[in-house]
């Protein structure tokens, strides 16, 4: 009985990490043939035999990025659309340039934990749980050198509240996280969304609804 508890147990666990990350690599890369027709749980692999180190390669990290927009946030990501050679690796970064007074708003990354780094800055940033327990926020300042996680999954935010600019860099658990900015997916959806669903969903008057879907919902990723 004891051991067919432990197959099961083992089973299981096993199972759990097979659906909560990437698939893992069953040879030593496999580069992303990004122009294939075929379509698979990710990327299929291009022939190792015409892998070239510039697969494995991005240039310009450090570079500061323009963040005259609505939001004064610029997010440079760097996943497996980027750096073919990420494909199955289960990794990938992002760098965040802010202006002073800048936000990167509320959003959720469906297929990834992050862990932020801020390089230059101070940045506000959060995340909120799931509706259990009560949506709690989890809040805190971070400093140059300070490191933050955000759970898989979880809407969170950063926020420069600072006079200059700040600049972070974000490590994720995924070679293709994905990113769903929260305003832009309710009030910018496309066809949209009913205003009698929204309205109710937030309370608010149809007109305001109505105005919200009228406004341009920018996206600060590139």
């Amino acid at each position: 009985m004891a051991a067919r508890f432990l197959f099961l147990a083992l089973l299981a666990l096993a199972s759990s990490h097979a659906i909560a990350s990437d698939p893992s690599q069953l040879q030593d890369f496999c580069v992303a043939d990004l122009k294939s027709d075929v379509l698979v749980n990710g990327f299929v692999c291009k022939d190792p035999k015409l892998a070239k180190a510039e697969d494995f390669f991005f240039y310009g990290l450090d570079k500061p990025r323009d963040t005259g927009n609505k939001l004064g946030s610029k997010v440079t990501q760097v996943n497996v659309n980027q750096i073919p050679g990420l494909n199955t690796l289960g990794i990938s970064l992002a760098r965040v340039d802010f202006a002073p007074y800048g936000v990167n708003p509320p959003h959720i990354h469906p297929r990834g934990t992050e862990i932020l780094t801020v390089l230059e800055g101070t940045l506000h940033v959060g995340f909120v749980t799931s509706n259990n327990p009560n949506n709690q926020l989890f809040t805190k300042v971070l400093n140059k050198g300070d490191v933050f996680v955000f759970p898989q999954g979880l809407i969170h935010f950063q926020f420069n509240y600072g006079k200059t600019n700040a600049v972070a860099i974000a490590a994720l658990s995924s070679q293709n996280p994905g990113v769903i900015t929260i305003a832009n997916a309710v009030f910018g959806a496309k066809p949209p969304i009913s205003d009698y669903v929204l309205a109710k969903a937030f309370q608010l008057d149809k007109k305001t609804v109505d105005w919200l879907q009228a406004q341009f919902w920018m996206d600060n990723n590139n």
